[in-house]
């Protein structure tokens, strides 16, 4: 997993780390003995799903800054560079602060025992225990039950969507990579879950069982209907009723995250002893914007992470809400360990013209190669991704960039 910046630090302090994904939690649970154990003294709202993770955090996190508590948020992968995967209170960790974490994670000898994303993790904890902010917004960083990140104890557990993904990690159907999402549901902790196949709420249902864990299902407990003039949101175990919830952060989709994010917060609030204050709710929602979800970074262009076939399935379902008559491009780049031709296949159900381009990541596919498996009309490949952006300012239609977070991480670098 490629971290931008963090070599700058491991260098500095000459602390070691390995950059391959390494499932398990022997080695940040020794890590964090060595710190004190810096995650037993945070509040935490645990968040894992396929997609929909960075909305529903985004949601929450707004919903309780507008209510007065201070809030620490991890999150992978890196928007720029490894200082915005930290943040508290909507800034990000500046360089003094990372380097002084990084000369304590030294001092303690963790020099050659992590991986680079456990190393973070480290991190980040060490960072949310020192700012002394009230709650922690946590991402898993892959699956749930062998991730680096479930070493805590949360308020609330969230899972917001369930696909096929990682496959080589977390197994090669629904069923095993919801049992690894499904793990960190904690003891008598609540959990509050998406829309899921059948397959893997069977799974979730199980581990929460198992767990004495109470169960929140969207669609079954708690409800949202999207409207253009603000969603409703309906919670059935308490009566809550909020309507004319706005917000930026276009979709259906993102109203499911929403709901996700409210019935959580509900938690939160309960742990912290806070009222809900619904205007301040709708305040939370409507200040809630997320950087690579359908952005516009320019004229006529957006940035969309969709790196697998359920995102691209939302993106496509994006599309057709906001811009129906509109002329669609997409710019392209993907890893190639996702499922390419899939994806693929759905974009080229709103576009026939497609623009294939190469960015920096080991992992990444060859655009050629990409272009070869695109069943488009018009495909080419563009050698100069910067120079063609800005060229598709001034055309007709719209022009989405898509495929991996990492191609908008390197794009937003050139820029």
């Amino acid at each position: 997993m490629l971290i931008v910046g963090l070599e700058k630090y491991k260098n500095i302090w000459n602390l070691s780390s390995s950059d391959q994904i390494k499932p398990g939690l022997d080695a940040i649970k020794d890590a964090l003995k060595l710190l004190g154990n810096p995650q037993d003294k945070l509040s935490v709202v645990h968040i894992a799903g396929t997609n929909g993770k960075g909305s529903t955090l985004t949601f929450i996190e707004q919903i309780a800054r507008c209510h007065g508590l201070t809030v620490g948020k991890f999150m992978s992968p890196c928007i720029v560079d490894v200082h915005d995967q930290i943040q508290a209170n909507g800034e990000q960790i500046i360089e003094s602060e990372l380097d002084q974490l990084f000369e304590q994670m030294k001092g303690a000898g963790l020099s050659g025992k992590l991986t680079d994303f456990e190393l973070l993790t480290c991190a980040a904890f060490l960072y949310f225990a020192y700012k002394k902010v009230d709650l922690v917004l946590l991402e898993t960083g892959m699956g749930g039950r062998d991730d680096c990140t479930n070493v805590v104890t949360p308020i609330v557990s969230v899972i917001t969507s369930i696909a096929l993904e990682h496959t080589k990690f977390l197994g090669p159907d629904i069923s095993s990579i919801a049992s690894h999402k499904a793990g960190i549901i904690k003891e008598r902790k609540p959990v509050v879950v998406g829309p899921l196949p059948a397959e893997a709420m069977i799974v979730i249902e199980k581990e929460a069982s198992d767990k004495n864990a109470r169960l929140v299902v969207l669609g079954d407990q708690i409800h949202i209907i999207p409207s253009t003039t603000g969603d409703f949101y309906k919670n059935e175990m308490n009566g809550l009723e909020i309507s004319h919830l706005v917000r930026t952060l276009p979709g259906n989709h993102q109203a499911e995250n929403l709901a996700l994010a409210i019935t959580a917060f509900l938690e939160v609030a309960k742990h912290f002893a806070i009222s809900i204050d619904v205007e301040k709710v709708k305040e939370g929602v409507l200040h809630s914007t997320l950087q690579g979800r359908f952005e516009q970074v320019f004229p006529n262009v957006y940035f969309d992470g969709a790196h697998n076939p359920a995102s691209a399935q939302m993106l496509v379902n994006t599309i057709k809400q906001q811009f129906p008559d509109e002329q669609i491009r997409f710019v392209i780049g993907m890893l190639a360990d996702k499922d390419v031709r899939t994806v693929l296949t759905i974009l080229e159900t709103v576009s026939d013209e497609f623009y294939f381009v190469d960015f920096s990541n080991s992992r990444a596919m060859n655009a050629e190669e990409m272009m070869n498996l695109s069943k488009a009309a018009l495909k080419t490949e563009v050698k100069d991704s910067k120079s063609f952006l800005n060229h598709c300012i001034n055309l007709p239609g719209k022009t989405i960039v898509t495929g991996s977070l990492y191609l908008l991480t390197d794009l937003r670098q050139r820029f």
